[in-house]
């Protein structure tokens, strides 16, 4: 079970703060770092220093680590044209030596995009069909070849399709709750489907539709189903409390919809995650100043999962 850390820097968070997480997350061994693609805080925090922009961020930390995987937990489709977006990400994949990851998403949270003067169009999956074809086709496209695409939402023609990414393939990341066409298009384009937030009887339901999609689509078993869920890890009750306090949650609520607990707790219940068949999960941190934390989970959570 690989565990990546994913932080959420809209709910206050400058670059630095994030390249300590990230320095930390490769020092204690964790798989990769990935963020949000958000624009505006959530509840009632003050979100400050402000918003930071997630593609602007990876690129920054490609710079400034070695190893650990860097990508997102989903850049918005709404926030960019295709075409640029393949532009920026095998840039920073370049930049990184070939370890970025692209989460692509829809796009949901209408308030941001209000905010900064960010069309919200109503028709989104389908834009996100047609993007996800453009962004890879662009990269699968031979050098001194075009690419052509004309679908309803977006046009190109003899575009270059370049620059390439380092990586021969970036991974695609495609995720959500959708029951028919989410399963459909994490078949034709993903090479891991993320459940965010998610029980695990509503995991498995959903993964069992991705691989049937996967299957309908000819394809073999070679998509990685992964979880995001909040964690919030304590030696002891004392510190679990302190923590979930620290993050305005409760222990309970933490317990029953994230991995919280003592770290043999949390161990248990990442066991249940990988009999549905989890490969990876994404432990969403939400005190970014609390690197104790991720400490604790590498030295005593993470340790007895290989």
């Amino acid at each position: 079970m690989d565990l990546r850390i994913f932080t959420e820097p809209q709910q206050g968070a400058s670059y630095d703060t994030l390249l300590a997480v990230a320095k930390a997350t490769e020092d204690l061994a964790f798989d990769a770092f990935f963020r949000s693609d958000h624009y505006l805080r959530m509840g009632s925090v003050d979100g400050l220093p402000g918003p930071t922009d997630a593609w602007i961020t990876l690129a920054g930390l490609t710079r400034e680590t070695k190893r650990i995987r860097l990508g997102t937990l989903m850049t918005a489709g709404t926030f960019r044209l295709p075409g640029v977006l393949a532009i920026q990400v095998a840039q920073v994949d370049q930049m990184s030596g070939g370890r970025v990851e692209l989460g692509l998403g829809a796009g949901w949270f209408e308030e941001e995009h209000k905010a900064y003067g960010i069309p919200f169009p109503k028709e989104k999956i389908g834009r996100l069909e047609e993007q996800l074809e453009i962004v890879t086709g662009l990269w699968q496209t031979k050098v001194g070849d075009t690419f052509d695409f004309h679908g309803k939402y977006y046009d190109l023609t003899d575009s270059p399709a370049l620059p390439k990414p380092a990586q021969e393939k970036i991974p695609v990341l495609i995720g959500g709750h959708g029951a028919t066409r989410t399963p459909r298009l994490a078949a034709r384009y993903a090479d891991e489907f993320n459940m965010p937030f998610a029980s695990i009887e509503d995991s498995e339901r959903q993964f069992a539709r991705v691989r049937a999609a996967a299957e309908e689509a000819g394809r073999s078993d070679d998509l990685i189903c992964s979880n995001a869920l909040v964690v919030c890890v304590g030696k002891d009750e004392q510190e679990v409390a302190r923590r979930a306090a620290a993050i305005g949650r409760e222990v309970d609520e933490l317990r029953a919809n994230g991995l919280a607990g003592t770290p043999s707790e949390v161990v248990d219940k990442i066991g249940r995650y990988a009999e549905i068949g989890a490969r990876r999960l994404y432990l969403q941190v939400l005190d970014l100043t609390d690197l104790d934390h991720l400490e604790l989970i590498s030295a005593q959570v993470q340790s007895q999962l290989s």
